[in-house]
C-alpha cells in the first residue's frame, strides 16, 4: 500500500471524526433552543407536567395539570400505580 494511500485513509479519518466532534459540539450549544422552538407554543398546550421527582430507578411522582386540574400520579413499572387529585397551589403570599 503506497504511503498516499495511508495519508489519505488518515486524513479522511482526521476529518469525519472533526465532523462528528464539530457536530456535538453545535448541537450541546444550540439543540435545546432549537427543539423548543418546534414545538407548539405554550400558550395553546392544555397539558403541562408542573413537577417531576424520582422515589427511585423504577418509580416516580408526577404532578400533571390539564386547564385548572392538578392531579399527582404515581408511576412506576410501566404503568400508573396511583392516582390522587392534587389542590392547586395557593396564590397568598407567605405571612
Amino acid at each position: 500500500m503506497p504511503i498516499a494511500d495511508i495519508a489519505r485513509t488518515v486524513f479522511a479519518l482526521a476529518i469525519t471524526l472533526g465532523l462528528v466532534g464539530l457536530a456535538a459540539v453545535v448541537a450541546r450549544r444550540f439543540g435545546p433552543e432549537w427543539m423548543v422552538r418546534l414545538q407548539r407554543p405554550r400558550a395553546d398546550r392544555r397539558l403541562a407536567i408542573v413537577e417531576s421527582l424520582p422515589l427511585d430507578p423504577a418509580r416516580r411522582l408526577v404532578l400533571v395539570r390539564l386547564d385548572s386540574t392538578e392531579r399527582l400520579l404515581l408511576l412506576g413499572e410501566g404503568r400508573m400505580l396511583a392516582e390522587v387529585a392534587a389542590a392547586p397551589p395557593s396564590r397568598e403570599p407567605a405571612a
